[in-house]
């Protein structure tokens, strides 16, 4: 399973927005030039984001977009979902096929390891908040954070 560049540069737009807690509202703008993302790009992925209620625009002058939890409390497995839908390993994993099952469902042993690989990668991605990734990128660079960020997810 990859994850396209809605997940992969929606996850790098929310980590700016938790490295920002508590600063106000950050414009796209700022995000843009910080991540090397394009405008038109952040403003098509915080739809989504908007609509997943993560996060919240704020209007006018000084406007820009804020967490609409704190950082801790926002986990990549729902930011993942809100840009990428359902996160599984192989399609007959997915449970929004579950009435399409293969007929060897059953019977099929590759069903088994695609069914405890989609946990797996669940369990990390559920198991782990904006704030726990902010951790580990300060950890990197030893002292502070700095963009663009250093670190893959």
């Amino acid at each position: 399973m990859l994850l396209s560049t809605k997940g992969e540069y929606g996850v790098r737009c929310m980590l700016d927005l938790a490295l920002h807690y508590g600063q106000g509202p950050i414009s796209i703008r700022d995000i843009s030039k910080r991540e090397g993302i394009s405008k038109n790009y952040i403003e098509q992925l915080f739809i989504r984001l908007r609509h997943a209620k993560l996060i919240k625009s704020v209007r006018g002058p000084k406007g820009g977009y804020l967490l609409t939890s704190q950082p801790g409390g926002i986990k990549i497995g729902d930011v993942v979902r809100a840009l990428e839908g359902t996160i599984a390993a192989a399609h007959c994993v997915q449970p929004q096929n579950s009435k399409d099952l293969c007929e060897r469902i059953s019977t099929c042993v590759p069903y088994i390891l695609w069914k405890r690989l989609t946990d797996k990668i669940n369990e990390v991605l559920d198991s782990t908040t904006l704030e726990d990734l902010c951790k580990e990128g300060m950890k990197l660079s030893k002292h502070r954070l700095v963009h663009p960020l250093p670190f893959q997810i």
